[in-house]
């Protein structure tokens, strides 16, 4: 079996990839709902939720590349 990320990840890294996706596309749906209706306020709404879901899926690469560093040096 291969080795992903989300088999070989912990429950922190699941739960926040997870969460970056949800709130990255509601608020890319937010967004384009904005933007069909005419409503700028919606798309002005919509970007900071997406900045949000970005800064989740950062604080997932940061778990995932603590976990393999502490993963590593129990190796040794």
């Amino acid at each position: 079996m291969l080795n992903t990320p989300w088999e070989s990840g912990s429950d922190l890294y699941r739960k926040l990839v997870v969460s970056a996706l949800v709130t990255t596309g509601l608020g890319i749906l937010i967004a384009v709902v904005g933007a069909v209706t005419d409503q700028r306020s919606l798309v002005l709404t919509g970007i900071p939720i997406i900045v949000a879901g970005m800064v989740c899926h950062l604080a997932g690469m940061v778990v995932r590349s603590r976990d393999t560093r502490r993963r590593l040096r129990d190796k040794r």
